[in-house]
């Protein structure tokens, strides 16, 4: 049986959901042919995804057009979405043809709505899987307007086209999804260990270890300017490396991000399903960038609440390196108890169920 997975390369958070669903599913159905399409380097989803796969490097979703890892460009994203729903019937049937060329038998996706619609057009399976779909956040940013209401309609549509949505926690309300179903947490639980990625990164064990993750997007970070503090030591994306001495590129060869992250003493980033639900399930403490205007800003925040050491930081503080004295209040505030990530084996036994997989 050929399971399409398709794949949002919209920041890294989609894959994190995702991979360790694919993982399990491999587990149950040994014989499933598995295809990943996704605009996401094969490298990246081959971090990720354990199970033998066929890469088809294709997007079917672009989210919205950014600046930078948290700003949305509104005006470009608008005229994207124009045009991509210019003539969608005939889009959704050439999707439906893709699929019947490339005997496709079921469809998961996370979470372009364009699959979704062109299996239902096809007769093929299909499920969605996400803590956020489109139609959602399109609605947010672009309400009451007339262009508008005709997209959204057919993106919603696409959605209630499959068999089901599994909505995974934190996420979402999705009250517009009508085959809504709740998925437990979903992360990859990483290795602690402090003296591997000491030796990986040339750290000294003794320190704390800061990492800076935004998600696999462009936010851009005077980490020159921020002050040297005793005893901490920066762990950063190659693109951000400079010549301080407490300051570490992360990107070297065999270390996991997962490994990294579940070593390290407090993480700083932006909203982002995977890094949140991943630092939480490990007891890694979180400093998160202020973004207001992001609708899973509020569910992620109250779930981090229950479960997690976190603290908000408005764009000033974290640009000017002014936060410290927050980070050092995360490491001595106590522990809340750890979320179970049961969600990768309850969302797999879903889709075998939902889509006839064996």
């Amino acid at each position: 049986m050929h399971l399409l997975a398709d794949i949002s390369g919209h920041g890294l958070g989609h894959l994190s959901q995702i991979a360790p669903v694919l993982n399990a599913l491999a587990a149950l159905c040994p014989e499933l042919r598995l295809t990943v399409r996704s605009a996401l380097p094969l490298e990246r989803l081959r971090r990720r995804v354990d199970a033998a796969f066929e890469h088809i490097a294709e997007a079917r979703d672009f989210g919205f057009v950014m600046h930078n890892a948290v700003d949305i460009d509104l005006a470009a994203s608008a005229q994207r979405y124009r045009e991509f729903h210019a003539d969608w019937t005939q889009t959704v049937a050439a999707e439906a043809d893709w699929l019947r060329a490339h005997e496709v038998d079921a469809l998961v996706a996370n979470v372009a709505y364009l699959p979704l619609a062109g299996a239902a057009a096809a007769g093929i399976p299909a499920a969605g899987l996400c803590s956020l779909n489109w139609a959602e956040l399109f609605a947010h940013y672009f309400p009451g307007e007339a262009w508008a209401a005709p997209i959204h309609g057919q993106m919603l549509a696409a959605y209630n086209s499959a068999a089901a949505f599994f909505r995974v926690t934190p996420g979402l309300p999705m009250s517009d999804l009508s085959r809504c179903q709740d998925i437990a947490p979903i992360a990859r639980r990483g290795q602690r260990d402090r003296e591997r990625v000491a030796r990986l990164l040339d750290l000294d064990p003794a320190r704390h270890w800061a990492l800076v993750a935004m998600g696999g997007m462009e936010f851009p970070l005077p980490l020159a300017t921020w002050p040297h503090t005793p005893g901490l030591c920066w762990l950063v994306p190659a693109e951000l490396a400079i010549a301080r001495e407490d300051v570490r590129n992360m990107d070297v060869p065999g270390l996991h991000f997962s490994d990294l992250l579940a070593s390290v003493d407090v993480v700083l980033s932006k909203p982002g399903y995977g890094t949140f639900v991943e630092a939480a399930c490990g007891g890694i403490p979180i400093l998160y960038l202020q973004r207001d205007d992001w609708p899973e800003s509020a569910p992620f925040a109250a779930w981090l609440g229950r479960h997690a050491r976190a603290q908000v930081l408005t764009r000033e503080q974290v640009l000017a390196g002014e936060f410290i004295p927050a980070m050092q209040r995360l490491w001595r505030t106590p522990q809340p108890p750890q979320p179970v990530a049961s969600g990768a084996e309850q969302a797999a036994h879903c889709l075998v169920a939902t889509l006839g997989l064996h």
